[in-house]
């Protein structure tokens, strides 16, 4: 290399000790560090708060609209910058899909280590996430950076819905049926591109999964019998399927033949290419999942494996099941299945 030589951009992933919403914190030590909020003032306003770790915050302007404000930022999960702005976004953006809202602008939160990462490189990562925002139809309205040790890109996103259409996560009721709009697999793959073992075509699967916005939400809203809704994250099926166990004080039980999985995760995962976060999450609240006999560690790390960007999880009347598959598959969503129920008994989650 000679003096003019320009120095290469290092690899995103290179920078960052854990990507995408794999970099969450495991949620025993979430539920520690925030248990000393329980005391703090509600107004009757506020109708969706922290009480059942739900998807955003929620609140009642007037007879017609409540306010979603959500945030949502990670370290890379991908070299690739536009790609690493565009799954990001659609991460956060999520979080009022998932509400049954629709957003309607966002700020931009952006940590860059701007002595390593050449200014072309963070441009494309902004640049990635404004395509997504385009594609949501709302302006990125402002925001905030800094200089960080590690690159961090998110969004704080807000959105409106009618008060009555509001759909928590803790809403689930006894007899329902439960359908998944995305297949689940995206942390064994961003494990496998951090070991530089996956291929051109998972990687096309991760970034087609990533970046598809969760559109459906404010319809699925919409349906009568559709009783609860959430957005699998960084805790995983299991993780997820277990708040809404504890909202509705009931049983979710998990059809695991059912579940869909991104193609060639289950071959990765039996290969040990699984993220740390992924035994995190167990380490967390396995012992409140019931597991068949010979469920294998792989099978076990797919369960709790953390999804960035993940899919809707729609808890639903069974007469309801059919519309809801229907109106995922008229968006796009070709993988969505019903995947289990939700039936009487102590809050914990049953795997067949």
């Amino acid at each position: 290399m000679t003096a003019s030589s320009p120095v290469a951009a290092p690899r995103l992933t290179s920078l960052s000790h854990g990507g995408g919403c794999g970099c969450k914190i495991a949620p025993g030590v979430l539920s520690e560090i925030l248990k000393g909020t329980a005391g703090l003032p509600v107004p009757p306003a506020l109708l969706v708060g922290i009480e059942t770790a739900d998807d955003a915050a929620v609140y009642q302007l007037n007879d017609e609209q409540a306010l979603i404000a959500t945030t949502d930022f990670f370290m890379p999960i991908v070299d690739d910058p536009y790609d690493f702005g565009r799954i990001a976004a659609t991460n956060a953006i999520s979080d009022v899909y998932a509400m049954g809202g629709r957003p309607i602008m966002a700020l931009a939160l952006v940590g860059m280590p701007i002595n390593v990462l050449p200014l072309d490189v963070i441009g494309r990562i902004l640049k990635g996430g404004e395509s997504v925002c385009g594609e949501a139809g709302i302006p990125i309205a402002g925001g905030h950076t800094i200089d960080s040790v590690e690159p961090i890109y998110g969004l704080v996103v807000m959105g409106l819905v009618h008060p009555s259409k509001v759909k928590r996560n803790a809403d689930a009721k006894p007899g329902d049926v439960l359908v998944l709009g995305k297949p689940l697999g995206v942390g064994v793959l961003s494990a496998a591109l951090k070991k530089e073992r996956l291929g051109d075509e998972g990687y096309r699967q991760m970034i087609a999964s990533t970046t598809k916005l969760n559109t459906p939400g404010p319809e699925l809203a919409e349906l009568p019998g559709v009783h609860a809704l959430t957005d699998v994250t960084g805790f995983g099926l299991a993780g997820h399927g277990l708040e809404l166990a504890r909202g509705a004080k009931a049983t979710v039980q998990i059809d695991w033949a059912s579940v869909p999985l991104l193609p060639g995760v289950r071959e990765l995962a039996s290969q040990g290419l699984v993220t740390g976060a992924s035994g995190r999450n167990w380490t967390s609240y396995g012992e409140q999942v019931q597991l068949p006999e010979g469920f294998a560690m792989a099978e076990q790390a797919l369960l709790t494996d953390p999804q960035t960007s993940g899919g809707l999880l729609v808890s639903c009347a069974p007469e309801a099941a059919e519309r809801v598959l229907q109106v995922f598959r008229q968006r796009g969503f070709d993988m969505a299945a019903v995947i289990g129920s939700v039936g009487e008994g102590p809050a914990r989650l049953v795997v067949r």
